[in-house]
């Protein structure tokens, strides 16, 4: 395979962001180089020039996907009222994740804790202030904010994960379902508040 002209470290970025889009929800465990360089019609070897191997494409990918999750988060909090700027989050989230299950992936693993991956660590942070900022809204008290992310998330988490999955097989409509869920979760965090 011969260089393709215009290759750079955005471009590796993009090309393993197309495999990831293309793969599903499973798309980012099985994230190669080899995949990328067949995508980028190149040698694996000539990806080393643009990223730092497998570890630091899954930086670059983590870090457009976590970025990606952000423009989403914050594009959903226009409602006047927090309650139904919470449902919108989360709906922004489901569709974002069901638009792009590779990236949502990508944006659920442990980068936070990866000392190589502080402009990932911090746009995460960013996505984890603007949660909070909803809860607050909402009335959850300073000191339980953290354990009111982490309910929204881990419920929104748990509905897309099995959706993505295909663990959804009855006929009663998912929307429906995922709204229910939504709603529990506010009125949970309004009594929290009261």
């Amino acid at each position: 395979m011969s260089p393709r002209a215009g290759l750079d470290r955005s471009a590796v970025t993009e090309h393993a962001l197309a495999v990831v889009d293309d793969g599903g929800s499973r798309a980012w465990d099985t994230l190669s180089l080899a995949a990328v360089a067949a995508r980028a019609g190149v040698a694996v070897p000539s990806l080393y020039k643009h990223v730092e191997g497998l570890p630091g494409l899954r930086r670059e990918v983590a870090l457009r996907a976590v970025t990606e999750l952000d423009e989403v988060v914050a594009g959903a909090t226009g409602a006047p009222d927090p309650q139904q700027r919470l449902r919108d989050v989360a709906q922004a989230i489901r569709a974002w994740a069901r638009r792009r299950p590779g990236r949502y992936q990508a944006v659920q693993g442990g980068w936070l804790a990866h000392a190589d991956a502080a402009d990932v660590a911090a746009v995460g942070a960013r996505v984890v202030a603007r949660l909070s900022d909803l809860v607050a809204d909402l009335g959850v008290p300073s000191e339980r904010r953290i354990d009111a992310v982490r309910a929204v998330r881990a419920a929104v988490h748990g509905f897309v994960a099995l959706e993505l999955d295909g663990g959804f097989g009855m006929r009663e409509d998912v929307d429906v379902s995922f709204a229910y869920l939504v709603d529990g979760i506010v009125a949970g965090l309004r009594r929290t508040a009261a």
